[in-house]
């Protein structure tokens, strides 16, 4: 079935080309990770949950998690957590179903606890942490809709995606990823809670890291110095495989030793002290916040992932776009997708599928616009493998 995919030339300056761009991640462990990590979590769970039971995934969204930080006495050598954090499930979900009801209070909290255990390596989950489950039965209307023997739209809604990422936005990505994934199992003083911000001018980049270090891993100042001189050095190598610009890296800048200042902590995470979370407010689908981008103010994480337009549209305006770029062979510099839908049509016929295309020096946009085209229409053909796909963690939304 053909849909209404727009191709379009993309009419701005190569992001490559621009004199300033911008460019966040929030690591696994900053409190807005946290929310979108539980929330999907949750969802993750439920979903297996209603297809354990009944073959299909049921009404959900578990999107509204909050983070509330706790309090705590950290100092060299090691402190303390002395007010447990405190994380609020939130959202609707389908809670019984022909007069059975469903565990569905267990499976969300047990899920929420095993993801905050999986990535904050120095939490004790049954001591520090708080988990409240609040998630109420779904609304009479979009139970409806989901009800459907189509797929239908839960809501009038749009998602973006680009590609390729820039030089600065793949540093700032792979920069966290390298210190939470892999330079913590050697640094055991590095805390989960990174958020590293990208700046470039002209053939500039500077990136400020913000990383929480845990305080019974480090016995003095002069270890913190040297374990923070550790981590510029170690990500300023990586810089030198990912881009040939200059870099230049800041770490921890609000620390002042005169003062007693460190960013210290005693679980590696900023959450333990006051520092709060919210799904949404922290990395789009692509795993980036990035000003100098279209992006969609949905949160990804959380939402049902079967016909919230909201997660789906997002997940695939990213698929989409990437797919452009590789198929196209370099003859395309950068691709924008955005995907509008309307509340209680078919998911996979959107209103309209725009695709903005920036073609290499010398190719005619007409020499790639059937293959964007072609794409577009495969990829709704196929949307209906997204859910198995985040199932199988093969997708991410954060």
């Amino acid at each position: 079935m053909a849909r209404n995919v727009q191709v379009e030339p993309l009419r701005t300056v190569h992001i490559e080309d621009q004199q300033v761009e911008l460019v966040e991640r929030k690591g696994l462990g900053h409190p807005d990770s946290i929310a979108d990590g539980v929330s999907e979590s949750v969802s993750r769970a439920l979903s297996r949950l209603y297809l354990d039971e009944f073959g299909k995934i049921l009404h959900h969204n578990t999107d509204e998690t909050q983070v509330v930080g706790g309090a705590s006495e950290p100092k060299f050598g090691g402190g303390r957590v002395t007010s447990p954090i405190y994380i609020l499930l939130v959202g609707r979900a389908t809670t019984e179903v022909n007069g059975e009801k469903l565990p569905y209070r267990d499976v969300a909290i047990e899920a929420a606890r095993k993801y905050v255990g999986s990535v904050c390596a120095h939490v004790d989950v049954d001591r520090q942490v708080e988990f409240d489950c609040r998630i109420g039965q779904g609304s009479v209307d979009l139970r409806g809709v989901f009800d459907q023997k189509e797929v239908l739209a839960n809501d009038t809604s749009f998602g973006v995606g680009f590609a390729p990422l820039s030089d600065t936005e793949r540093l700032v990505l792979e920069s966290e990823r390298f210190l939470t994934l892999k330079l913590k199992k050697k640094l055991p003083a590095l805390g989960e809670d990174v958020k590293v911000m990208g700046y470039r001018q002209g053939d500039k980049i500077r990136l400020t890291v913000a990383a929480a270090l845990v305080d019974r891993e480090i016995k003095d100042p002069k270890e913190y110095a040297r374990v923070c001189e550790e981590i510029h050095d170690k990500l300023a190598d990586l810089a030198s495989k990912l881009t040939r610009r200059e870099v230049a890296i800041d770490v921890n800048t609000a620390d002042d030793p005169e003062l007693g200042r460190f960013y210290l902590t005693v679980t590696g995470c900023s959450m333990e002290a006051g520092d709060d979370g919210s799904v949404g407010r922290g990395n789009r689908a692509n795993g980036l916040i990035t000003p100098c981008r279209p992006m969609s103010l949905e949160a990804s994480a959380g939402k049902n992932p079967v016909n919230h337009v909201g997660k789906i549209y997002n997940i695939l305006g990213n698929l989409v776009a990437n797919q452009i770029v590789q198929e196209t062979g370099g003859d395309v510099k950068e691709v924008h997708v955005r995907i509008l839908s309307q509340i209680g049509k078919p998911v996979d016929q959107p209103q309209v599928a725009s695709i903005q295309l920036l073609p290499a020096d010398g190719v005619r946009l007409a020499a790639v616009k059937g293959k964007a085209e072609a794409i577009a229409q495969s990829a709704f053909d196929d949307i209906d493998s997204i859910p198995r796909r985040l199932l199988t963690d093969k997708l991410t939304v954060f």
